[in-house]
């Protein structure tokens, strides 16, 4: 890697540009430099490396073939359609070449053009596994997983230790339902290639999503005797314990996982979760502490130990994280429900109207939202601005509730008809919560009678 960084030719060209020289390359030398830096990603240099070389060596086929790269890379396909006319006639048996009119087709979005050029490159018998791969992702795009399937193991046929065909082959097996299959391909592959950690994953995956939780975990400590440094794993086999409901074990393997990590506030998190899961709160609220102490900003963990708080009668100091994890996390409307819920047990009425407002903008469909934010209205006397939120509630909403709330706003404005036109409302609607309603608000208690001998 190290050597990569430091191309000499490389760093000869960049000379040559700061210094506003110009020094003689050859094409391979050329080439090698434009490799390097579109491998690099620096296409601004890739693009001068060409021109550059153009301008020494102006009929090679090899750098204008380098420029039709680059120009794929800057998207600028009017000028790699022009190049592609151009060196049509003299470069069809040239894989680079027929791989640039594949990429310049497939970012077009025709995938079946592309496939043709892979496919006549195929038949140069060079860079077969690359070109398989390139065709495989094709027919994926093509939403054909039964022709990519062929492709992606005739990549690796070509290389068998290429990973990325191994993973989109599980992938196209899944995508075809053909599970048997899938795993009998898998474990023919192991048996090749014993200490294959991409395998040994897939393997561990595999059963993982087939709920084979048992078997997922032998993959995986397959993997891990390989190479006992793979942090991931760790996670993926502590939750096929969570999985089966042997919390204890999956706590052992996600300590051994916080050895080998720099951050771990999401692990000492998980754990606090199976602590959370087994019933010990005491030693839940410790992990989840922990994982704040790792990162004081996790509003996962604040959450989690605002839960813990409150089961074990610490109201104050649930409602303190969960003020602390929304705070963090203002659009998730979960958390803003549960403070709301929060400031309302501990008598905060106030402090919950900018949580349930919050609620009724972005959920204005959810009949709940309204009543809970009409109610605390109440509580705080604002009559008013309770009919105001009860009147656009029940534009959306032609709920009884709604109608009970607000016949007992009116009556407390004093507008006695009003009130009891709301209440008649309330009663067409569903005249089953009359009781319950009359209990709640007793100013519509005495009126009741009367609406209802109206009516009758």
């Amino acid at each position: 890697m190290e050597e990569f960084f430091e191309n000499e030719l490389a760093k000869k060209f960049e000379e040559m540009i700061e210094n506003n020289e110009e020094f003689y390359f050859d094409t391979e030398e050329l080439e090698d430099i434009i490799i390097y830096y579109l491998e690099l990603g620096d296409f601004s240099y890739a693009e001068m490396a060409v021109n550059f070389g153009l301008k020494l060596h102006p009929n090679s086929i090899e750098i204008k073939t380098k420029k039709l790269e680059v120009l794929l890379e800057l998207e600028d396909y009017n000028q790699a359609k022009n190049l592609i006319t151009e060196l049509k006639a003299s470069c069809m048996e040239s894989t680079d070449f027929l791989v640039c009119c594949a990429k310049y087709y497939s970012n077009l979005g025709n995938p079946r053009r592309a496939i043709e050029y892979c496919q006549k490159a195929l038949e140069l018998e060079e860079e077969e596994n690359f070109l398989h791969n390139f065709i495989a992702d094709e027919f994926v795009n093509l939403g054909d997983p039964f022709s990519a399937l062929k492709h992606y193991k005739e990549a690796l046929k070509a290389d068998p230790n290429d990973d990325y065909a191994l993973e989109n082959t599980m992938i196209c097996f899944s995508d075809l339902k053909k599970y048997d299959e899938a795993i009998s391909f898998l474990n023919e592959y192991l048996d090749d290639f014993p200490f294959s950690e991409t395998a040994w994953f897939e393997y561990g995956q595999f059963h993982f999503n087939r709920k084979n939780y048992e078997e997922a975990i032998r993959g995986f400590d397959y993997l891990l005797a390989i190479n006992s440094s793979s942090v991931g794993v760790y996670s993926n086999k502590a939750a096929c314990y969570e999985a089966l409901g042997n919390f204890s074990k999956a706590i052992d393997v996600y300590g051994e996982m916080l050895e080998l990590e720099y951050t771990k506030a999401f692990t000492y998190y998980k754990i606090g979760l199976c602590y959370k899961e087994m019933k010990q709160l005491v030693n839940a609220l410790s992990s989840f502490q922990k994982s704040l102490i790792e990162d004081p900003q996790f509003y996962l963990a604040m959450m989690e130990q605002s839960y813990i708080y409150e089961e074990m009668g610490g109201m104050k100091e649930a409602l303190h994280f969960a003020k602390e994890a929304t705070n963090l996390n203002e659009n998730n409307l979960d958390y803003q429900k549960r403070l709301a819920f929060l400031y309302i047990d501990s008598g905060k009425f106030e402090e919950s109207l900018y949580c349930l407002k919050k609620l009724v903008d972005h959920e204005p469909n959810r009949f709940y939202n309204w009543y809970a934010y009409a109610e605390v209205i109440m509580l705080l006397g604002d009559y008013e601005d309770a009919v105001t939120t009860l009147l656009k509630a029940t534009r959306k909403h032609k709920r009884a509730e709604l109608y009970y709330q607000l016949s007992n706003c009116y009556y407390h404005l004093r507008e006695d008809e009003k009130g009891r036109e709301a209440l008649r409302k309330a009663l067409e609607l569903d005249p089953g919560l009359a009781e319950d309603m009359q209990q709640k608000y007793p100013y519509i208690k005495d009126e009741m009678k009367k609406v209802k001998s109206k009516k009758k």
